[in-house]
């Protein structure tokens, strides 16, 4: 950025400034996160604080009244998320402020972001270019629909701490970086399961608590019937109980599956990108595909 942030914003009859995220209680955040209707437990807001940066605004009384974090991938890769402002500051600017803040401090050559439909505006006028629309996918599981039988030779199976390289090794061309670190986070918290065609990693997926329930992500995997093969034994895991995924496929194979266990598109937000550098990983490239994402916030 050319141009120094100022330290402090006057919104109206406020008067805002930015303090690191870590400065703040959890319990102040989650105040925050439920303020807009996010689900966010105070262990969650913890998860995202372990692994990423970022600032909140204050108000004159102590109040957290927005934040913003990125998650470093890497040397020159970053994953930008939780853009939150109070409901009464909205329109006054907040957002933005806090979004000059982030790329301000993050010096990453390549963003990706997942912007809701206030935050797309916004984003846009930085220079972040819609690519991709993510269902988030929610709801109780009411059954289980029927899948087709793991192809022949194919071997499902609990993933343990060992299988993590692999695990990465097959992540890195879908996700578009390396993100070891990460995985390893999610993986102290996760049940995963991977497929196995002999000693070759072909699908993986994670499952953890988050917000009302649990959340099923990353899922990566070279075609929708081997993501449905990883995804299915989570979707029996939680008849009856609350489920969310977030994907890029609202169709197809996959999002039927998906869509006929229970979880229905409850909203959608745009992937966005800082350059054609920080697309996903894709078909046509012949690498494995995210079939659905760690978090909104990580990607």
């Amino acid at each position: 950025m050319d141009t120094k942030v100022p330290e402090k914003l006057h919104v109206d009859a406020f008067e805002l400034r930015f303090a690191d995220i870590s400065e703040v209680s959890l319990s102040q955040l989650q105040a925050l996160s439920m303020s807009v209707g996010w689900p966010h437990r105070s262990q969650d807001w913890q998860h995202l604080r372990d692994v990423g940066r970022g600032f909140v605004a204050l108000d004159e009384i102590g109040r957290v009244s927005g934040s913003t974090m990125w998650f470093p991938h890497g040397e020159n890769f970053a994953t930008f998320g939780m853009l939150i402002t109070a409901p009464r500051l909205q329109t006054n600017g907040a957002a933005e402020w806090l979004v000059k803040r982030m790329l301000e401090e993050c010096h990453h050559e390549r963003i990706r972001l997942n912007a809701t439909r206030a935050a797309r505006r916004i984003c846009a006028t930085f220079g972040f270019m819609p690519k991709q629309t993510v269902f988030q996918c929610q709801g109780e599981i009411l059954s289980v629909p029927q899948a087709a039988d793991i192809r022949q030779g194919l071997d499902l199976r609990r993933l343990e701490c060992s299988d993590l390289d692999v695990v990465t090794a097959l992540d890195e061309p879908a996700f578009g970086t390396r993100r070891y670190e990460h995985l390893k986070r999610l993986f102290e918290s996760s049940i995963c399961y991977g497929l196995y065609d002999g000693g070759r990693l072909m699908a993986y997926s994670m499952r953890r608590r988050f917000g009302r329930g649990h959340v099923v992500g990353p899922v990566v995997a070279y075609c929708e019937e081997d993501a449905i093969a990883v995804v299915h034994p989570h979707v029996v895991a939680h008849v009856g109980s609350f489920l969310r995924l977030d994907t890029h496929f609202g169709a197809g194979p996959f999002g039927s599956f998906i869509q006929q266990s229970g979880m229905s598109v409850f909203d959608a937000v745009t992937t966005m990108v800082s350059s054609e550098s920080a697309l996903y990983g894709g078909p046509s490239t012949g690498a494995p595909i995210v079939f659905a994402l760690a978090s909104q916030s990580f990607g």
